[in-house]
């Protein structure tokens, strides 16, 4: 009896050890963590979980393995890659004109199978269908692919690749349609060879949150629903019928102490038909990329097309394996949500070496749970609120800074802002009291529309001349496009946009900020005009000018200028009271520590703060020095009077005239 109340004592302590072992086991600056239970010893390869990938840091040097006895497991993060495409100049390349097609035969010098041939040539805006044949011994053809269509349009948006059915093909016949439009000329052709084994990836549909009409681009923002993927390809759902795009997709980036948008990929999407043949599309543009944030922009160029319905976007994603050896069965603990630790260093050399034996586990990962005992740190922890202090005498303008909640903060420069703060914003300086409080300065692809103040001035001496004078509401306003629309239903102008401007005598001239050629037919109707500025303008007064030569005046209408939008990215307190100083040319861009956080600032859930009323700090020297309305009338007196003076001074020094006799 006494043996067994021993034992259950023992039972009871080993357990109850064994509990505080486990629970006192995984350490508390990780926020989130997942289990799963390993069946048997040996090397175990599994699919990281989107809410894995998304509560990791970037590049995952957050994740972390532990056994339920708190032990650390080394692990090994595989990133899949798929094969490099050999993509080959074809051995022969021929072509004969006949009455209505033009014949292309390729010998594709690959012993390995082809699923692919991209012709080459220098023709511009065209659209044709292709028949691909293949042989083997270049005399016996077997039909691969009818219809394909191959493209090219003036703005640059073409599709020049037909594909068809993976085949060992040393010969390849493409028959090309001239019936409804004159031959073009052929220069050469890659052949593609096809992949042994494709890369696997796996379907995931996206959030669209927010969609902006720039001209002639529409800019999508895309919430992947999770964070470091390894993207594959996105597919964009649309109901156009016909329809040929090019696409840009973008990724925040920090480059030189600012955020810019960074080009990630690009390619053609459309759906387009040859008379006589099926429609064919291609909605998918291709990626093989990692994302390291959520958001994704998709840029789709319209050019003068209208912009095209979205209703939804899809990705294709690389999975992303994690690779461990278990040293015995049981519990395995995945823990990812922490902000400042560094990346592990594991000696993974006879991981490494069997990784390639290594069969993917089906084990089920629980959801993420929140670890009780965490710390939640603070939001960029190594970075300092103070700067260094700064003399404010030569800046002229102030704005508050206002925000609702601390942490990092995102605030989108204003017009005043703009107009008034170096072209580059080195002159940008946000204060605490008398102390710099750092920042990053965030330049997007997002412009902004701005209605100037628009009406028709021709001059009656010349008739010919159509003129529209349009007043913004700041000058030196970063302006980038101006586009109208025209109620003329048929006209061919060279549009040109200027400011009068005067020069250090006092003389006007015309300094020129852009041109372009507007043309309206039956066949080429556009609703909105477009002309790109060379250089932002000085004044705040604009003119567009065309010459209409013996034709009636066009007609334009709902003039919109557009500004592209500059952000500025920083850290606070709520209790802060702070002010964003501008205005001083002279002052050279500040370099601050943040820049080494720069990435975390971006990742970090920011609040949005507005900027409050514009404060002017230094005067000019008419400000200064004179009432308003009366400078110039004191200076000219004053000027009087010493010509009056120096009058008097000379003629008492001129030699009297003799008297008289």
């Amino acid at each position: 009896m006494q043996t067994s109340r021993v034992r259950i004592k023992l039972i009871c302590t080993f357990s109850f050890v064994s509990i505080a072992v486990a629970s006192s086991a995984l350490p508390e600056g990780w926020q989130h963590t997942q289990t799963f239970s390993v069946p048997a010893p040996g090397l175990v390869k599994l699919s990281l979980p989107l809410e894995t990938l998304d509560s990791a840091r970037p590049a995952l040097e957050d994740v972390r393995l532990f056994d339920d006895a708190g032990n650390e497991l080394p692990f090994l993060i595989e990133h899949l890659t798929p094969l490099p495409k050999v993509v080959r100049n074809a051995k022969t390349f021929s072509v004969s004109l006949l009455s209505a097609t033009t014949l292309i035969t390729v010998e594709t010098g690959l012993s390995q199978p082809v699923d692919g041939v991209t012709l080459e040539t220098p023709a511009m805006n065209f659209i044709k269908a292709v028949r691909v044949e293949g042989s083997s011994d270049g005399r016996n053809w077997r039909n691969l692919a009818q219809g394909q269509p191959i493209f090219r349009e003036p703005y640059g948006a073409g599709q020049l690749q037909i594909v068809f059915p993976a085949g060992l093909w040393p010969w390849l016949r493409l028959t090309v349609d001239d019936r409804r439009s004159e031959a073009i000329p052929f220069t050469g052709a890659l052949v593609h060879a096809a992949v042994a084994e494709a890369t696997p990836s796996e379907p995931d549909r996206v959030t669209i949150v927010e969609r902006n009409e720039n001209p002639g681009e529409t800019r999508i923002t895309l919430n992947l629903g999770a964070a470091n993927l390894d993207l594959s390809s996105i597919s964009i759902d649309t109901d156009e019928g016909l329809f040929t795009r090019m696409v840009e997709l973008a990724v925040p980036e920090v480059v030189e102490d600012s955020v810019r948008e960074k080009i990630v990929g690009q390619g053609t999407i459309y759906r387009v038909a040859v008379e006589g043949q099926p429609t064919f599309e291609n909605l998918s543009v291709p990626l093989e990329t990692e994302v390291r944030s959520r958001e994704l922009v998709l840029l789709i160029q319209n050019q003068d097309s209208p912009p095209l319905p979205v209703r939804a976007v899809r990705i294709d994603r690389r999975p992303i394996y994690l690779v461990f050896m278990a040293r015995q069965a049981g519990v395995v603990h995945l823990l990812t949500g922490n902000k400042v630790c560094a990346a592990p260093r594991y000696d993974l050399a006879a991981l490494a070496a069997n990784l390639n034996n290594v069969a993917l586990s089906s084990l089920p990962i629980s959801s993420l749970s929140n670890n009780p005992d965490f710390r939640a740190p603070e939001t960029l922890p190594g970075l300092d609120l103070t700067g260094a202090a700064m003399d404010l005498s030569s800046w002229k303008f102030r704005k508050a800074v206002q925000f609702v909640h601390g942490g990092a903060q995102q605030i989108d420069l204003d017009l005043d802002v703009l107009a008034h703060a170096s072209a580059n914003f080195g002159d940008l300086r946000v204060l605490r009291d008398s102390n710099q409080v750092p920042y990053i300065l965030q330049r997007t692809s997002l412009s902004r529309p701005l209605m100037p103040w628009v009406e028709a001035t021709n001059d009656a001496r010349n008739p010919k001349l159509s003129r529209w004078r349009m007043t913004l509401p700041r000058a030196r306003l970063p302006l980038t496009r101006l586009i109208c629309t025209a109620k003329t239903p048929l006209f061919k102008r060279e549009a040109s946009l200027f400011e009068e401007l005067t020069d250090e005598r006092g003389d006007k001239y015309r300094h020129a900020l852009g041109s372009t050629s507007w043309t309206q037919t039956a066949t080429h109707k556009t609703k909105e005009f477009s002309l790109e500025l060379n250089e932002s303008p000085r004044s705040d007064t604009l003119f567009l000018e065309t010459d209409n030569g013996d034709n009636p005046p066009i007609e334009l209408e709902k003039f919109t200028a557009f500004y592209p939008v500059t952000r500025v990215l920083l850290k606070a307190k709520a209790e802060d009271r702070l002010f964003l100083y501008y205005g001083n040319p002279t002052a050279a861009p500040p370099t601050y520590d943040l820049s080494l956080v720069a990435s975390e600032l971006l990742a970090a859930d920011k609040s949005a703060g507005t900027l409050g009323g514009e404060e002017e700090l230094k005067k000019t020297w008419r400000s200064e020095n004179r009432a308003p309305g009366t400078g110039s009338v004191a200076f000219w007196g004053v000027l009087a009077l010493v010509i009056v003076g120096l009058l008097a001074i000379i003629s008492r020094l001129l030699p009297k005239p003799p008297a008289s006799a």
